[in-house]
């Protein structure tokens, strides 16, 4: 139709080529459209139109794609590769090339190149594979092809080791072997001087746990002048590609910024390469002195500096100011009338003096409308497993009773209040329990939810085997369904199937877009009213019938141990047996606590503390 825009995904060849020959009506509204991959987890969109695209098409798209599609735009030129491919691809030959020189181990090179230089866990080697070498080298001849003109791009050639590895069709993650291969539970690397794979071995880099501990821009500026492995790596990798990111950043891009986006949100890089130049000083990255960023304000490749255009809609928790704050948490003002509660223990840990500054700062009705959220990148772990096992290993009754009286009382407490839970990461246990108790959760797609407490020998203690079992009681099989839920512990993979799961209401929303929980979330506590606690309702039929043969079904398949079945049969009475609300949350309290003076529930704390990984004993 005349009002479609028409748009190629991509990555390598210039969009103006793809349009040469074709009608000027339908080169007004083409242009690039380059997603990453995987785009579930990639929020990055480069949107590359060409000197024939209608700028209001431009314009219009770019909005589309931000709020209807989830995704961050950022405009690139018209080049070859854009700005991802061609500073990114870049990137990752130049950290092989230079392993390859300084005869560093793979894993070395990933240890120094992952977490402590602020990129992902996938580092240098492992990106490599998941990227797949034949990808890689298809990227880097097109871009040796199409940019003569670029006296760097002798960067791109083939590597020995990946030349090695191609030639056997080792060709990373999609074959099962690249520079890293999974041989069981064991990840052996390829040794780069062999080229035999070989057990991993732990790095021995002091330097790394030494400055690992300092704020990300201090540490690089630290990390330069080390006079170990890791300093020679970056002096020899990291310097060469920030100045090649100098030399570039006219030809690609418009701004920056923008450049520095394309690296974070694409790549998964905390801090973009002009951000690095700025955090270690130009001069010492052999360039012009200069800054590129001021307050509010980044530098223009015409000279001097331009204002940074405001985007509210994206701001983040920690961008907001802090009105309040405890040790457990900080209150922010987030406008209009509205405040943000986030829980600062470590990863949202629910403790009782987290519980009982919550009670505190919510009991005297002080805030109209709240947005509950978390200082971390997860809403919250649940309880804190370490307090309930010191309570169990001293025989402290009163010890464990008086959290979860303490936290169910909070969660009533919140029930009278107009408060939108802006959940992330992990929303799991006691934290989700506070979550339910708000009038609406506001869950990023992408959170992984659940009330796993059967997974340490443990049962909802908090209010949420009661609130599961009010929210799902319009049917019977749901009830079952829910039961069965609880028993195995799950946790959802994405915020859609926690609802399918009922471990969300139908009236919780999910949030597609990444970087609009916060204002998401504060639109709907504007429009909320405290919720109303459904009427408890007694089952029709058969109930604990059902409930129980589905245990032993999941028994049957190998899904539940013998235990299990201990945990079930008490999350069915809760289920089935209460005659009311108070007896439900009374049952959840009695069992919760039998169950923390069993041997086998220590034993599973024990081993969750220890291992982070559940016990199915």
């Amino acid at each position: 139709g005349p009002g479609a825009m028409i748009s190629t995904n991509t990555s390598g060849l210039e969009i103006s080529m793809l349009a040469e020959g074709l009608g000027s009506t339908f080169r007004k509204r083409f242009l690039g459209t380059h997603f990453f991959n995987p785009p579930r987890y990639l929020k990055l969109l480069e949107l590359i139109p060409t000197g024939d695209t209608d700028p209001g098409a431009v314009a219009s798209m770019s909005r589309f794609l931000e709020e209807r599609c989830a995704r961050r735009v950022v405009v690139a030129k018209d080049t070859p590769g854009f700005i991802a491919n061609r500073f990114g691809m870049w990137a990752m030959f130049h950290s092989i090339h230079t392993a390859e020189r300084l005869h560093l181990p793979v894993e070395v090179v990933d240890a120094i190149t992952g977490p402590f230089l602020g990129r992902p866990r996938s580092a240098s080697f492992r990106l490599n594979d998941i990227v797949g070498l034949d990808v890689m080298a298809h990227i880097a001849a097109n871009l040796v092809e199409r940019c003569p003109h670029d006296p760097h791009t002798d960067m791109l050639a083939i590597p020995a080791s990946m030349q090695e590895l191609m030639d056997k069709g080792w060709i990373g993650e999609k074959v099962g072997r690249g520079y890293y291969r999974r041989e069981s539970k064991e990840l052996l690397c390829l040794d780069l001087q062999t080229y035999a794979y070989r057990q991993r071995r732990e790095p021995d880099l002091p330097a790394i746990a030494e400055l690992g501990k300092l704020p990300l821009r201090e540490r690089i500026a630290k990390a330069l002048d080390l006079r170990d492995e890791v300093g020679e790596f970056l002096r020899n990798h990291l310097i060469p590609v920030l100045q090649y990111a100098d030399w570039l950043k006219v030809e690609v891009s418009h701004s920056v910024l923008d450049f520095d986006r394309v690296m974070r949100w694409g790549f998964g890089w905390e801090l973009g390469p002009f951000e690095m130049i700025d955090a270690i000083g130009a001069d010492k990255v052999g360039l012009a002195p200069r800054k590129y960023y001021e307050p509010g304000k980044m530098a223009s490749f015409a000279g001097g500096f331009v204002p940074i255009t405001a985007e509210p809609e994206y701001k983040r928790l920690q961008d907001y100011p802090v009105v309040a704050e405890r040790e457990t948490l900080r209150v922010r003002d987030l406008g209009d009338g509205v405040v943000a509660v986030g829980l600062a223990t470590k990863m949202g840990v629910i403790t009782p003096e987290l519980i009982q500054d919550l009670t505190e700062l919510f009991d005297g009705g002080r805030y109209g409308h709240v947005v509950l959220a978390s200082e971390s990148r997860h809403f919250s772990l649940g309880f804190d497993l370490k307090y309930f096992l010191e309570r169990i290993e001293e025989v402290d009754v009163t010890g464990i009773e008086a959290p979860l009286k303490a936290l169910q009382g909070l969660g009533e407490i919140m029930e009278r209040l107009t408060i939108v839970a802006a959940v992330q990461g992990y929303a799991l246990g006691a934290g989700l329990e506070l979550a339910l108790s708000c009038s609406q959760i506001a869950a990023l797609a992408e959170s992984q939810i659940g009330l796993p407490e059967a997974r340490v020998g443990l049962l909802p203690g908090g209010r949420g085997s009661t609130l599961l079992r009010l929210h799902a009681q319009a049917s019977i099989k749901r009830l079952a369904d829910v039961a069965l839920t609880l028993t195995e512990g799950m946790i959802s993979s994405n915020a859609d199937q926690a609802r399918a799961l009922g471990l969300l209401r139908q009236t919780d929303v999910t949030i597609y877009h990444p970087d609009r929980l916060i204002t998401d979330a504060k639109q709907l506590v504007l429009q909320a009213l405290p919720p109303i606690r459904p009427t408890w309702r007694t089952a029709d039929g058969p109930l604990a019938g059902m409930i129980e043969r589905l245990i032993q079904e999941a028994r049957q398949a190998g899904k539940l141990s013998e235990y299990d079945e201990v945990i079930g049969a008490k999350i069915k009475g809760i289920f089935a047996k209460s005659e009311s609300y108070e007896e439900a949350l009374e049952r959840e309290r009695v069992e919760f606590q039998e169950l923390c003076f069993r041997a086998l529930t220590g034993a599973r704390i024990r081993h969750m503390l220890e291992t982070s990984k559940p016990l199915r004993n």
